[in-house]
């Protein structure tokens, strides 16, 4: 879960921001410059990203918010990193792609654990429903000093 040094935001995270910031560089050539920062790292601003989230005190951010902070530290020239926190969990929303590969496992597997779920079905004997004694009683022929 960690990635490189002490840093212990997840590696969707890191990957998440890395994307972000290499998209804006792509598209914005005086960010690109600032991007291209050899005193500055993705572990520093992440680390950075970390802490202020620490500081701030709350628990959810939205995505231009946090994105929003990965620019504030690419931008400034001095800026306080902080400590890396070694016990804190990141959360990225994020939607999981799956190879062709995988996909098709995925299928196999689930028409396996369906086929598997029939056939136990079908091997399990049939109980006869048993009549309790209520209904046996039920059962008995009235008399004509009954009505």
């Amino acid at each position: 879960m960690a990635t490189t040094r002490e840093n212990k935001g997840t590696r969707a995270f890191n990957d998440t921001i890395r994307e972000y910031l290499e998209g804006m560089a792509e598209n914005d050539a005086l960010f690109a410059v600032k991007f291209a920062n050899p005193t500055k790292s993705m572990d520093d601003c992440v680390n950075y990203i970390i802490n202020q989230v620490q500081k701030s005190g709350c628990n959810g951010f939205t995505d231009d918010e946090i994105f929003g902070m990965a620019v504030h530290y690419w931008e400034e020239n001095e800026i306080e990193v902080g400590k890396p926190l070694t016990n804190c969990k990141v959360v990225v929303n994020h939607a999981v792609e799956l190879t062709e590969e995988e996909k098709e496992k995925a299928r196999q597997d689930a028409m396996n654990r369906l086929r598997d779920e029939e056939m136990a079905k079908m091997r399990k004997p049939i109980q006869p429903k048993k009549t309790t004694e209520k209904k046996q009683a039920t059962e008995v022929q009235p008399s004509l000093f009954d009505f």
